[in-house]
């Protein structure tokens, strides 16, 4: 038997799954399309190192696209990934 906590997260998840859908309609309905925080320097292959939750890559692929540090990179790559959502 579920707890009440597991219980309330399975209330979340439902009433999150129809907001997406919601949302997912509104957009097909209005003809939008959702665009992320990107900015013009960001590189696809890190935002991608990102998604595929690959977080060495992403910093080793900012550091050569930046000659940024390690330190700098990383920070970059996180300041990143907040930003989107990732």
């Amino acid at each position: 038997m579920p707890t009440l906590e597991q219980q309330e997260i399975s209330q979340i998840k439902g009433r999150l799954s129809r907001l997406e859908a919601r949302l997912a309609f509104l957009y097909k309905h209005l003809e939008v399309t959702f665009v992320e925080d990107t900015h013009l320097d960001d590189d696809p292959k890190v935002i991608a190192a990102l998604k595929a939750n690959n977080l060495v890559e992403a910093i080793k692929l900012f550091r050569a696209a930046t000659n940024a540090n390690a330190e700098a990179a990383k920070a970059g790559v996180e300041e990143m990934r907040a930003r989107l959502g990732i």
